[in-house]
């Protein structure tokens, strides 16, 4: 896709969920759109330099981006949180996600398929089911 493609098209994300086409969310988009994995706050910073907001706008953006289920945060390690695109994944389940434990990088597994838990005791309710899986890439390995 070409910058300008890029750019129109993260304009019009924007505009469906009637959010401000301010430079900063549209660079973030623009960004996320580019991405083929979870980028954290300071990837974002580092990718969008010397262009970039400061880190408190990026993350205020990607949060209102999550509050509207145009992102989702992909949890890699404690609540160290990654933001992705989420039209890969569903309201209710995120694809799996891989991070090597020796490198530190997150993979998306969007072709890989794990089934909604079932079974649970009677009163919970399951709002997100994440799976992360956790070893070597195939660089470590």
């Amino acid at each position: 896709m070409t910058d300008k493609n890029l750019k129109k098209e993260a304009k019009k994300i924007l505009k469906a969920e009637n959010l401000n086409n301010t430079k900063a969310q549209v660079l973030i988009m623009e960004e996320l759109l580019k991405t083929k994995k979870p980028l954290s706050r300071e990837d974002l910073a580092e990718k969008l330099a010397p262009n970039s907001p400061d880190k408190a706008t990026i993350y205020r953006i990607v949060e209102r981006f999550c509050s509207r289920n145009l992102v989702h945060k992909a949890y890699v390690k404690g609540r160290a949180a990654k933001y992705e695109l989420a039209h890969n994944c569903t309201a209710k389940q995120c694809h799996p996600h891989f991070t090597c434990t020796n490198c530190g990088e997150t993979f998306c597994l969007k072709d890989m398929f794990v089934p909604l838990i079932k079974g649970l005791k009677k009163g919970f309710v399951i709002r997100r089911q994440q799976v992360r899986i956790e070893g070597l890439c195939s660089l470590c390995s």
